[in-house]
């Protein structure tokens, strides 16, 4: 795969990078998982601070474009809408989203005596 960063502008009012690409591979199209993991290897920044927002690819095209954004930190992300942090986190449409356990409750056993 060969990524090429074609523009890259700091938005300091936002506190992150502004990024678009294109990735030109061949066999099949990459997931948006492999594509963060280069692009965030090529930009030198933590995963969980980018976040892809756009991948576009031509009908037929061995080629990708795309647009994503690298966070300062997390609390700048906090802008970002949920739908785009879940799919880029991996979550499935319409599965339910992921919730901590409730600690387990103890039975309460018949007491004799």
């Amino acid at each position: 795969m060969n990524l090429k960063i074609t523009e890259q502008k700091d938005n300091a009012l936002l506190k992150r990078k502004e990024v678009k690409f294109t990735l030109s591979f061949s066999g099949p199209t990459p997931s948006r998982k492999e594509v963060k993991e280069l692009l965030s290897s090529k930009l030198g920044a933590d995963d969980s601070l980018l976040v892809i927002d756009i991948l576009e690819q031509g009908y037929g095209k061995q080629e990708l474009k795309g647009y994503a954004k690298v966070y300062s930190d997390k609390d700048a992300m906090a802008i970002e809408s949920k739908y785009k942090l879940e799919r880029d986190a991996g979550v499935k449409k319409g599965a339910k989203p992921i919730e901590p356990k409730a600690p387990a409750k103890e039975e309460k056993g018949e007491k004799s005596g």
